[in-house]
């Protein structure tokens, strides 16, 4: 099988080689054995695993998980130069990130942590040669959509990569709406990933607005917790969460 090289090994890095260990070799980077070791006990499976300083990246496909801020040190580590880099940094541009590690291509990549069950949505741009292998590799973890630009990537990192934590709080806020009128936790769990998973298949071919529209009957009881969340500017909040995760983005 094709080596995929990861260059850091937290949360994310992890999520994403979860969906790739049964189509690839992975390999593991980082500065701390001990977390490398974490990382091959969180996959299961034996990696190969390297110290930072002076690895050689000399032909690699690498996908690379550090923290934006470290993006310099890490590049003055690293010896070689990779065939391609798939970065999953938000909001480093592909000029920083070809500047500091010296790569044949580079690919932005935007995937979430359900990577790690391979569903994943990965928003993707950078060199346009390496679309198809892109899509190809980070389609083994979910669906993938190429955007025509940086800025449309940053846009994306604020609705596809932050998204699973805006929905866990929604998640959470009507399980304990629902314990507050006397519904058992347990029960109101149960209900509550059941609503999530039949809703994530209806809104695949059906819009928002329709299916919204198909639940409220008149004077209903969807009707009166639909106006609750109105008078309390629930879709203001979104829009805004959506706009300050952009800007923060853009700002790392």
């Amino acid at each position: 099988m094709k080596t995929i090289t990861f260059i850091g090994n937290g949360n994310m890095a992890i999520s994403i080689a979860h969906g790739l260990k049964n189509s690839y070799d992975i390999e593991v980077v980082g500065r701390d054995l001990t977390k490398l070791n974490k990382f091959q006990e969180a996959l299961g499976i034996e990696v190969d695993k390297h110290i930072m300083d002076g690895f050689d990246t000399t032909n690699k496909t690498i996908i690379f998980c550090v923290k934006p801020a470290n993006v310099e040190s890490v590049g003055e580590r690293l010896n070689g130069r990779a065939r391609v880099i798939y970065s999953v940094l938000a909001g480093t541009t592909l000029k920083k990130l070809r500047e500091n590690l010296m790569p044949h291509a580079v690919v932005r990549t935007m995937p979430n942590l359900a990577a790690s069950v391979n569903r994943s949505m990965t928003t993707l741009t950078g060199d346009i040669e390496f679309k198809d292998e892109a899509q190809e590799l980070l389609g083994t973890i979910g669906q993938t959509r190429w955007l025509a630009s940086e800025k449309e990537i940053d846009i994306a990192t604020a609705l596809g990569g932050s998204g699973p934590a805006y929905l866990a709080l929604i998640a959470e806020a009507l399980v304990d709406g629902a314990v507050k009128q006397g519904l058992k936790r347990d029960d109101a769990m149960v209900i509550m990933r059941g609503l999530f998973d039949g809703f994530g298949e209806l809104i695949q071919d059906i819009h928002p607005a329709l299916l919204k529209d198909g639940v409220m009957s008149p004077g209903g009881t969807t009707a009166a917790g639909y106006v609750a969340l109105e008078d309390a500017n629930v879709r203001s909040a979104c829009i805004d969460a959506i706009q300050k995760a952009y800007k923060r983005a853009i700002e790392l």
